[in-house]
């Protein structure tokens, strides 16, 4: 019995059969791991295709000026501009996140006067494409200039209701440095504090006004104040009319006051009068009683 089952171990056909399925198993599991592997690499292709295709985003940014500012005042120019940028996605993405460059104008070696200049970028990575909008842009350099003036109160009105007047303003700052262009400082003819006054003020007013530089006709001018603000107070007090109302009504008071004490006296003199005359009167009916007495 042990002899046969050897012998059918070792038969031909068994071993076909089994070497047969072992190459089955040994195909289906090649095939398996190689289609999860082209998975892989076709997802991680993927994804690197997505993070290293180029994308293009647009942003805000502020604009730098490279000039002499205690020599010069630079005008006309935008204070942001835009940049597109493009590059691969993920850098744009953090340069757009971080904005981590700057445009800027080099002014540094133009004269006073009007200049075209074109705008630059530094720090962007060389591997991202710019273009600004607007590529150019117009300024106006002018020579800086400042000048010491005073300041001046400007009320709205003069005249109150009621009677009441308006004293004389004062101001906590007497000076201020007005600074810009040659041109605008040139032009500015005084600094004014406007005080709005309303009608029925009646208590004395304290107000902290923004300063403005104006030329002869009126005009605000583009200059820089300093200080910008003043605190300025202003009397109020009664006028003609309420202090002769007010003395009046004294005046009057105090005659109400007279003629009541006149009042006053004259009953207690009259109070007076009636005791001494009932007092006489009993001392002669007095006199009379003891008369009578010694005649009898």
């Amino acid at each position: 019995m042990g002899k046969d089952t050897k012998g059918f171990f070792r038969r031909k056909w068994f071993l076909r059969v089994i070497s047969l399925i072992l190459a089955l198993f040994l195909f289906m599991y090649v095939n398996g791991s190689k289609s999860g592997f082209l998975r892989q690499n076709t997802r991680n292709n993927n994804q690197s295709s997505a993070l290293m295709s180029d994308k293009s985003a647009t942003i805000k940014m502020p604009l730098d000026v490279t000039i002499d500012n205690s020599k010069y005042i630079v005008s006309g120019y935008p204070q942001y501009v835009k940049v597109r940028v493009t590059g691969p996605s993920a850098l744009v993405t953090t340069t757009s996140n971080t904005q981590n460059f700057k445009i800027y104008a080099d002014l540094s070696d133009l004269t006073p006067g009007r200049h075209r200049v074109k705008l630059k970028t530094s720090g962007l990575n060389s591997e991202l494409t710019s273009k600004i909008e607007p590529n150019y842009i117009n300024v106006n350099i002018q020579p800086r200039k400042t000048i010491t003036m005073k300041v001046t109160i400007r009320l709205s009105n003069k005249d109150l209701d009621n009677g009441y007047k308006l004293g004389r303003p004062h101001s906590d700052i007497q000076t201020v440095q007005v600074t810009g262009s040659k041109n605008e400082v040139n032009q500015v003819d005084k600094i004014v504090a406007f005080v709005a006054i309303p009608h029925n003020a009646k208590d004395n007013i304290s107000r902290q006004v923004t300063l403005q530089a104006l030329d002869r006709n009126g005009q605000t001018l583009n200059v820089v104040i300093s200080p910008t603000t003043t605190n300025v107070s202003i009397p109020i007090s009664a006028g003609a009319e309420s202090s002769s109302s007010n003395s009046s009504l004294s005046s009057s008071e105090s005659k109400d006051d007279t003629s009541s004490s006149a009042r006053g006296t004259s009953k207690s003199t009259s109070s007076e009068s009636s005791v001494e005359t009932s007092q006489s009167s009993s001392s002669i009916n007095s006199s009379e009683d003891s008369s009578s007495s010694n005649a009898n």
